[in-house]
């Protein structure tokens, strides 16, 4: 059933695309509810119905009426025109202006809204999606989705195992659609909590924080070159990792070169200042060699940046608003991290030991992009 608004109101079309569309601009719910002119609630309740993914909207082919078009086909009834004169005035044939109003039933009944409504009702094209009509495919994909394989692993993994069975090919955005949109449900609901993220909804990315522009940045494109090849070593990205409720957290800090993580315990909460004090303890005790540069998002956590830098010698650049990639290696460590520390967790009940442990075992992995080394050891060695 479509979103609703205020007392029960109906949201139209062009309003859920328009929900959608400001949400994946970046505008949070507050400021779409003030725009649209409905509740916040209404836009929590299409994003459920939807799983946060934007509904497709096929080009309007232009030998149909348009919705102006439709209005301006009211206003001539409603003035007593005839539906001749109405389609000579639109350029329309007489008879496509005709079936228009006989849809409706009398001239007296045609409402434009209505007549959009049914013009896009009709226009739809129900085809059933692959994962309902073919259930070995379905099948599989649930026992992937099991085993903690993401959509695109599945995707791509699916035409290397079956290459010669075209009826087994389906692509990860499918997956996504069938895992999120109620209306689809191909797919069993409960399968979302295996995803990386574990979310029932798609965060677009676009998505903005609601931070405000800190102070005196330094961004992301004045960084020393050296910092990109990763000859160099002492290079950090850092960020944060919320805990349950993002009413706790810890920070991170991951070295470019060999993928060394240290672990930040920050048991007075992520404001400004506890973060700065927090980073700095753990960043001095570092050698020289290592206290290079430290890359970090545009998040309010930061804001005595120059008092950091001010207080270690290491200079923070700042990515582009909404560019996680350009912390590459601190997004891909996160991930990794998310395996000890469950969005679930309280994050404030880990001691600094705690995170130490985690910390020294991390670094003992053998990771593929070191050529299976062990981050510790590429440190070490890296240091001699």
């Amino acid at each position: 059933m479509p979103g609703r608004g205020d007392h029960g109101r109906r949201l139209s079309s062009s309003e859920r695309f328009d929900i959608h569309s400001r949400i994946a601009g970046g505008q949070n719910h507050k400021e779409v509810a003030k725009a649209v002119g409905c509740s916040t609630k209404s836009i929590q309740r299409l994003l459920a119905k939807t799983g946060g993914i934007q509904p497709r909207i096929r080009p309007r082919s232009s030998l149909r009426l348009s919705l102006s078009e439709r209005e301006e086909i009211s206003r001539g009834l409603r003035a007593g025109e005839s539906c001749r004169s109405i389609a000579r005035r639109l350029g329309r044939a007489p008879s496509t202006v005709t079936r228009e109003v006989a849809a409706s039933g009398s001239t007296g009944n045609y409402r434009a809204w209505k007549g959009e409504r049914r013009a896009i009702r009709l226009a739809r094209r129900p085809k059933v999606p692959k994962l309902d009509k073919n259930s070995r495919l379905r099948t599989e994909v649930e026992r992937r989705l099991a085993e903690r394989w993401s959509p695109q692993q599945i995707s791509r993994r699916l035409a290397v195992d079956f290459p010669d069975d075209p009826e087994m090919r389906v692509s990860h955005e499918t997956i996504y659609r069938s895992l999120y949109v109620q209306a689809r449900g191909a797919l069993k609901k409960e399968l979302t909590a295996y995803l990386r993220m574990g979310k029932s909804q798609r965060k677009p990315h676009g998505r903005a924080d609601g931070t405000g522009r800190l102070r005196d940045m330094v961004p992301i494109s004045e960084r020393p070159p050296e910092v990109e090849d990763r000859a160099v070593p002492g290079h950090w990205e850092g960020d944060l990792i919320m805990g349950s409720k993002g009413l706790s957290a810890i920070g991170t800090l991951v070295e470019r070169t060999s993928r060394f993580v240290l672990l930040v315990e920050l048991p007075g909460g992520r404001k400004a200042p506890e973060v700065r004090r927090a980073l700095a303890q753990q960043m001095i005790t570092l050698p020289e060699q290592l206290r290079r540069t430290l890359t970090w998002d545009q998040g309010k956590e930061m804001a005595e940046h120059v008092r950091f830098t001010v207080d270690t010698g290491i200079p923070v650049y700042f990515c582009d608003p909404r560019s996680p990639w350009q912390r590459g290696t601190s997004e891909n460590t996160n991930g990794l991290l998310r395996q000890y520390f469950p969005r679930s967790v309280d994050l404030s009940s880990k001691t600094q030991e705690d995170l130490n442990e985690v910390a020294r075992e991390l670094n003992g992995r053998p990771r593929e992009t070191l050529g299976w080394r062990k981050p510790c050891e590429v440190l070490a060695e890296m240091l001699r």
